[in-house]
């Protein structure tokens, strides 16, 4: 069963952009010659805008691709790697970006707490960030009894 969602980051994008204001407005203020500080604040800033802003979650021919914003950060897990998949809530201080929780799991996640969990036939976990988790479930399960 094919499958495609994005998810749009926006507290990430609010965040990014009030820091990107911000730098804007102290390098309106500041003397010539620039500060080269502000210059590497904004370059940041547009990368990491460009990088994290959604996170899309996609299913096709039995392999589920998760990418972030322009898609050079990705995962590609196949199905048939997957043992079990739920959806569950993520505790507060996991937060959001591409986080390793030790010695439990990997999430990537660009806003709110839910998640589908997949826990792979050798053991390890990986969270995906969603705000439809019963919708990615489904998919889930049923691209996996397709295939079967």
């Amino acid at each position: 069963m094919p499958y495609r969602h994005t998810q749009v980051g926006t507290v990430i994008i609010i965040a990014l952009l009030g820091t990107a204001f911000v730098a804007l407005l102290a390098l309106a203020l500041a003397p010539s010659p620039y500060p080269p500080i502000l210059f590497a604040v904004l370059g940041f800033v547009g990368v990491t805008l460009a990088l994290f802003y959604s996170l899309t979650v996609e299913i096709q021919d039995s392999t589920l691709t998760c990418r972030f914003g322009v898609g050079l950060i990705r995962r590609q897990i196949p199905l048939s790697d997957v043992d079990q998949v739920r959806a569950v809530l993520n505790p507060w201080y996991v937060g959001w970006g591409i986080r390793w929780i030790p010695g439990r799991y990997w999430v990537w996640n660009v806003s709110g707490f839910r998640a589908v969990e997949l826990v792979m036939k050798d053991g390890r976990r990986f969270r995906i960030g969603t705000d439809e988790p019963e919708a990615l479930v489904r998919a889930i399960d049923l691209t996996r009894m397709a295939r079967t």
